[in-house]
Formats: structure tokens, sequence, C-alpha cells
């Protein structure tokens, strides 16, 4: 029994991670192009396969080939060791993100945590490690002011991501986020309670926390990934590359893997949180519970719909990078402290008297 655990694990993170989760990575950059083009009425990649579909894999190939040049004036071990560090726990969030309801019998879920997204924000906060660890190393000024821009923009924003999680919580009674999925399916996805017990009276008025919570934790992913209009820590008119500026070939490549695959994976917390994960909206093939069994057909459209999701709001972030232009630091940080963290704060207030009110 315990080797078949084992083995469907292990099946799990193949397919999620190796033939899902970094395909997708490729593919973003590539839409990241594409998208950019057509919102500056450019071209875009077009040379490399159909409509340039694959000038991700050239480009893997060019950092493949390209010289590892380690500069002489760098502290080797960690220069070497901080790239891992930002790849690394952004693939490891993975495991506890449930990217469909079950298959041939399984839950698809890597691991089924009771504290899903408590291990989520514990391991991708191990990134800000990578990136200091980048920026100290390189023994140059422009990384060191980058990395000490992360340091204080991710420790900053994650109180308010954090804190955007707890009314979810305290509405649904569970850490489990495959629990959490399963009673948006029935009830009502967090930002669309049109059916089941969410098409009340007390589900359009606990929506309003939800969604103050969906505003704070999409802004603080944003803050999180050092996506515009948050990417102070690599601006490139101030900081050169910012804390990857002494990097070349694969070791640059894993920084640029390890933004785009907590994109992803940010955009699979979200869809997972507030927009019912892999469920179909208004109860559509919805199981009776986490245990019922799932006919094949119906669990492989489960995976479509995620991933669809996911999709669509990686390309949200894509749109927002090419829409808004660059915070200064001191106004990154005023909204971090003055403005989010008050409002997280407000709203778990508020959520706590509505179901006190309510009951």
């Amino acid at each position: 029994m315990d080797w078949q655990i084992i083995i469907a694990a292990a099946i799990k993170v193949v397919v999620f991670v190796f033939l899902t989760t970094l395909p997708l990575v490729a593919m973003s950059v590539w839409a990241e192009r594409r998208v950019s083009a057509a919102m500056q009425d450019r071209v875009g990649p077009n040379r490399v396969g159909p409509f340039g579909l694959l000038q991700a894999v050239a480009d893997g190939i060019k950092f493949l080939l390209k010289e590892d040049f380690t500069p002489d004036h760098v502290r080797k071990g960690y220069f070497w060791l901080a790239p891992a560090l930002t790849m690394v726990p952004a693939l490891l969030t993975c495991a506890v993100l449930p990217f469909g309801s079950q298959l041939f019998g399984e839950k698809m879920v890597i691991a089924d945590l009771d504290v899903g997204p408590l291990f989520v924000f514990a391991i991708a906060s191990l990134t800000v490690y990578g990136i200091v660890l980048a920026g100290w190393s390189s023994n140059s000024k422009y990384p060191f002011l980058g990395g000490i821009r992360a340091t204080s923009q991710m420790i900053s924003y994650e109180i308010s991501l954090g804190l955007s999680v707890v009314p979810l919580v305290m509405i649904y009674g569970e850490l489990n986020l495959g629990n959490i999925v399963m009673q948006q399916a029935q009830n009502g996805w967090a930002l669309l309670p049109l059916w089941g017990e969410g098409l009340s009276v007390k589900g359009f008025l606990l929506a309003i926390p939800l969604f103050i919570s969906f505003i704070i934790f999409t802004v603080s992913m944003f803050a999180e990934t050092n996506r515009l209009p948050f990417d102070l820590p690599e601006c490139e008119t101030e900081l050169v590359a910012g804390y990857h500026t002494e990097y070349s070939s694969m070791k640059f490549a894993l920084f640029f893997l390890g933004e785009y695959a907590a994109m992803i994976i940010g955009s699979g917390l979200a869809v997972t949180l507030f927009f019912g994960g892999w469920s179909l909206p208004f109860g559509w093939l919805t199981p009776e519970s986490a245990d019922a069994e799932v006919p094949l057909w119906v669990g492989a459209v489960h995976i479509g719909t995620f991933f669809a999701k996911v999709i669509a709001f990686i390309l949200f972030f894509i749109v927002v990078r090419w829409t808004l232009p660059r915070f200064r630091y001191d106004q990154l940080m005023r909204l971090g402290w003055v403005f989010f963290f008050e409002i997280a704060l407000f709203n778990v207030v508020l959520t706590a008297l509505l179901l006190w009110g309510l009951a």
C-alpha cells in the first residue's frame, strides 16, 4: 500500500510539475512576448515554429549553450546557490494545489495537506533568501541594492498577503485547499456566489470581505513575484538588472524561470481560493463529496477547467505588466504599510462581525 502511494505521488509530480507547470512557464514567456507585441502594435516572435511557438525552446537551447561565466570577485558558493533557492520553492508550492477532482480514483493533488495556504506561504517566502544571496554574493552595488529592495518589498507584502486569506479561512472554516474548492463548487465561488447556499443574503454579504481579500491578495501577489508595477528589485532604468546583473547562462535562466513559475503558482492559488479551482460554474459536474467516485471524462474536464482559469489569470498578469507604469519605491512601501496592511486588518474584523451577526 505504501508503494502505491509513493508511485501515485511520483506520477502526479511528473505530470503536474514537469509535464505541465514547466512547459507552461515556457508558454507564458511566449504569451508575454506576443501579448506585449499586440499591445504595442508590433509583430512579436514569429520565426521559430508556427506563430513563434518554438521560440521558448530556442531560448532554452541558447541559455544551455551560453558560456557559464562566474566573475572572480563574487562569493562563489552563495553565488551558485542563489538561483536554485529562487526556482525550487516556486515548484515546491505546487504540491498542495488541487489541480483536479479525481482521476483513476486518485485525488488530483500531490500532497493533500490540512494546512495548504500556510504551506504555500511558508515555502514561497524562502524565495527571498535566493534573491538576497544573489545580491550580496555578487559583490556589486547594483545587485546589492536590488537584493535590499527585494527583501523589504517581499517582507512588507507577505503580511498583507497572509492577512488577505484569513477572512476566507474564517468563512469556509478550512485550511485544506481541496475542501475549500469543494465548498465553492457546491455553494458558489468566493467571487461568484450564485448557486447553492451562496445564493442567499448571507452569501452576498460575505462576498464583500471576500472581494476585498481578492484585491489585496492579487496586488500583493504582484509585489511578491516582482512583476510590474512592482519590479523595483530588477528595475532596468535604475539598477541595470538588479540582483541578477552578474549572472549568465543557466543561472540567469533559473531566476527567469523562477519568476514565471511563481507567477503560475500564484495564479493557481488565486484560482483555487477565489474562483472555485477545478469546479465549473453553477455546480455543473460537481461530485457529491470529496471522496465520491468521479467518471474519467469528468475528472479530465475538471483538470482542463483548472488550467483554463490559470491561463486566464496569467494573461491578466501579462496585460497589467504592459499597461501600468512602475511605482516609485516610496510609493510601493507606502501602499503596503499605510494602506494594504490596515485594510487587510479591517477586513478580518469586518468578516468576524458579519459571521457573528449572521450566525
